[in-house]
C-alpha cells in the first residue's frame, strides 16, 4: 500500500468533525477506520458516519440540544470511538468521564457540566449510577448495547456547525484540587490529531493500536483522531495487556502505537514472555510515549530489546494532547527530551512571560489551535493560565537548546504524575481528611520506577486515635479510587510548615520521598 497523505494540514483547520468524517465517507468510503481486534470487525468510513447519525439520532430522543453536555462513561472498543465521534458529529459537547477518578470526582464532573444525557455501558451503569444519587436532578442514561443501533439518523436535519463551535469538554486535575473543566473547539480537537499525524508522518497506510483510555486527551486526540485526520485506521482492544500486545500488532498489521511509559515499562519487564518480537513484526514504524516523562533508562533499554524506535513527546490536556514531538528516524532523537514543537509555537519564558535565551531555564508556554478556548465556568484559571497574546502557561519548567529541543526540568505548578496521570495532592489532602480523627494531612509525590511517581502522604492525628495506615487508605479509595489513593501513610505529630503556617509539602518530600 503506497505511503500516500489524505490530508492537508491547513485545510483541516477550517474543518468541523462532522466535516472531517462527511469528507472521508465521501471521499474513501470503503476504507477501513475501526477494527475490533476481540471479533474482527471493521468499520469503514461510510459506516462511521451512518454511525455517528445513529448516535445524534438517539441523543436527539433525549431532547439534548446543540452545544449541550453529553457524557460518555465508556471503556474502550470501536462502539466507544463512534460514540465520542458521534457526540461531537452532533454540535454536542463530548463530556469524558473518567472511570477511575472516584465517585465524588465523577459526580462532580457530572454536575459542573451540566450534563444532558449519559451514555454508559453495561461495566459503567453501575458507576454513574452510585455517582447520581445525590443528584437533586439526575440527567438520563442511554446504555450503548445491541439495541442502540438499530435507530438511524439518515433523515436528520441537523443544525449547523462550524469548526469554532466547542467540541470536547475534558477535566485535568490541578493544585485547587477540583479538576478543571478544558473546554476544547472543534477545530482545536482536529488540531491535536493534525498535530500528532504531522509529527510521526501518518498516512491513510498506517494502523494505530490505541490502548490508552478515550477518556484520556492522549487516547482520543492522538490515536483516533490521528488517523481520523490522515484517513487510517485504528485497532481499539477493550483495554491494554501485556500478554496480547504484540499478537494484536502483528494479527492486524498495526504500524504504530501510542502507550505511556508505565505501560513501557510493564512491556519491557515482560519481554521473556513475548510470544512475539516486535522486530519481527512486519510494517511496524515506531512507538510513541507521551503523557509523563520517560525515564533515559527504561527508553534505551526498551530500543536494545525490541529494535524499535520509541518517540518521545508531550502533551495536555488543554492542547489536545501533543505540542512537543522527537522527529523519526532518520532524524536525530534526543533521549530526554519529550522533542521540538510541531504544528504549534512553544517557547521558555520568563516570570513574565518574555522569551529567554537558549539553554536558560523558564516556564513552558504554547500557542496555535489546538490549545483550549477556557476552563469551564471558571475565570480565574483561565486568566491565569492563558495570556492575553495567545499563550498556554504549562506550569513546566524547562530549557530549550539551540536545535529546538526542549528539556523539561521541573513543574511550577503540585501535580503527581502517577502512570501519565494527572493527580491533584489536594484530592488526596480531602479525601484523608474526612477522617475525623485526622487534623492535618498534605500527599505528594516520590519517585517509583512503576509510574514514574507514586502517592505518599504525612497525616498528623488528634490525641489518642487508634486509626491505622490502613483504615486511611481504605477511606482514599472509597473517596476517590484506589488509583489516586497513597502507597504509604506517615505519620507525624505535626507537619512542616512554613512562615505563613502553610504545609510544606516539599519538606515531606525530602523527608520520605526518597
Amino acid at each position: 500500500m503506497n505511503r500516500q497523505a489524505a490530508f492537508d494540514a491547513g485545510q483541516i483547520q477550517g474543518l468541523s468533525v462532522r466535516a472531517l468524517i462527511d469528507q472521508r465517507a465521501g471521499s474513501m468510503p470503503d476504507a477501513v477506520f475501526l477494527v475490533d481486534p476481540a471479533s474482527g470487525q471493521t468499520t469503514s468510513y461510510r459506516q462511521l458516519r451512518d454511525r455517528c447519525r445513529s448516535v445524534v439520532a438517539r441523543i436527539d430522543q433525549h431532547g439534548v440540544k446543540s452545544g449541550d453536555a453529553v457524557a460518555f462513561a465508556l471503556t474502550n472498543g470501536p462502539h466507544s470511538a463512534i460514540c465520542v465521534l458521534g457526540i461531537m458529529y452532533g454540535g454536542y459537547l463530548a463530556t469524558a468521564i473518567n472511570l477511575v477518578a472516584g465517585n465524588d470526582t465523577i459526580s462532580y464532573v457530572l454536575s459542573h457540566s451540566r450534563t444532558q444525557l449519559v451514555l454508559t455501558q453495561q461495566q459503567t451503569q453501575s458507576l454513574i449510577a452510585k455517582a447520581l444519587e445525590s443528584s437533586e436532578d439526575p440527567p438520563p442514561t442511554v446504555a450503548v448495547d445491541s439495541g442502540f443501533w438499530d435507530i438511524t439518523g439518515s433523515d436528520l436535519d441537523l443544525p449547523p456547525l462550524d469548526h469554532h463551535d466547542d467540541g470536547l469538554l475534558m477535566y485535568t486535575s490541578g493544585t485547587t484540587g477540583r479538576p478543571k473543566g478544558v473546554v476544547l473547539r472543534q477545530s482545536s480537537v482536529l488540531a491535536g490529531g493534525t498535530n500528532a499525524a504531522l509529527a510521526h508522518q501518518l498516512t491513510a497506510a498506517d494502523r494505530a493500536l490505541c490502548v490508552l483510555p478515550l477518556y484520556h486527551i492522549n487516547g482520543l486526540c492522538v490515536t483516533i483522531l490521528g488517523p481520523l485526520v490522515s484517513g487510517g485506521s485504528v485497532a481499539v482492544p477493550q483495554k491494554f495487556s501485556v500478554s496480547s500486545f504484540w499478537p494484536t500488532i502483528r494479527d492486524h498489521a498495526c504500524t504504530w502505537f501510542s502507550v505511556v511509559p508505565t505501560q513501557i515499562s510493564y512491556l519491557l519487564h515482560d519481554v521473556e514472555n513475548a510470544s512475539s518480537n516486535p522486530a519481527d513484526i512486519a510494517g511496524l514504524r515506531f512507538g510513541r510515549s507521551a503523557s509523563a516523562p520517560l525515564s533515559p533508562d527504561v527508553h534505551a533499554a526498551f530500543e536494545t530489546k525490541f529494535r524499535l524506535p520509541i518517540i518521545e513527546t508531550m502533551g495536555l490536556t488543554e492542547t489536545a494532547a501533543q505540542i512537543l514531538s522527537n522527529p523519526l528516524p532518520p532524524g536525530e532523537r534526543k533521549i530526554g527530551s519529550p522533542g521540538v514543537a510541531v504544528g504549534n509555537e512553544v517557547i521558555i519564558a520568563d516570570d513574565s512571560q518574555r522569551e529567554v535565551a537558549t539553554g536558560v531555564e523558564g516556564e513552558v508556554l504554547v500557542r496555535g489551535p489546538n490549545v483550549m478556548r477556557v476552563y469551564l465556568d471558571n475565570e480565574e484559571a483561565t486568566a491565569a493560565s492563558l495570556t492575553g497574546d495567545g499563550w498556554l502557561r504549562t506550569g513546566d519548567l524547562g530549557r530549550m537548546d539551540e536545535d529546538g529541543y526542549v528539556f523539561i526540568t521541573g513543574r511550577l505548578k503540585e501535580l503527581i504524575i502517577k502512570g501519565g496521570e494527572n493527580i491533584a495532592p489536594r484530592e488526596v489532602d480531602d479525601a484523608l481528611y474526612a477522617h475525623p480523627d485526622v487534623i492535618e494531612a498534605a500527599a505528594f509525590a516520590c519517585a517509583c520506577e512503576r509510574y514514574g511517581q507514586r502517592i505518599e502522604a504525612g497525616v498528623a492525628l488528634s490525641a489518642g486515635s487508634s486509626v491505622c495506615e490502613q483504615d486511611l487508605i481504605a477511606l482514599c479509595n472509597e473517596k476517590i479510587g484506589a488509583f489516586k489513593s497513597p502507597d504509604r501513610i506517615h505519620f507525624m505529630d505535626e507537619l512542616p510548615k512554613g512562615p505563613s503556617g502553610k504545609i510544606q509539602r516539599i519538606r515531606l518530600q525530602e523527608l520520605f520521598g526518597q
